[in-house]
């Protein structure tokens, strides 16, 4: 598989790393409770589509928003991180 890196356009798969889901980033705060934060830890959803995911890519140091569908794996867009939602 090859991935666009905004800034170092196509590079091989291996180059980067999946965190998951972006939303996983809505995590419970301080105030939040153990059971909430157990159930965002260990109960993650597996959605068949399109998934917007956090991906690193080493080479760069870059933190990538990656548009995919886990059913074909066809990469439908990325994005740096620190411009989603500008």
């Amino acid at each position: 598989m090859r991935i666009t890196c905004p800034l170092n356009g196509e590079r091989d798969l291996r180059e980067f790393t999946i965190m998951g889901s972006v939303d996983y980033l809505d995590r419970p705060g301080q105030d939040g409770t153990i059971e909430a934060l157990d159930d965002h830890l260990h109960l993650r959803d597996n959605p068949a589509g399109e998934t917007r995911e956090l991906w690193y890519h080493d080479p760069s140091g870059t933190w990538l928003v990656v548009t995919r569908n886990t059913v074909t794996h066809e990469i439908l867009s990325t994005e740096l991180a620190m411009e989603v939602g500008k």
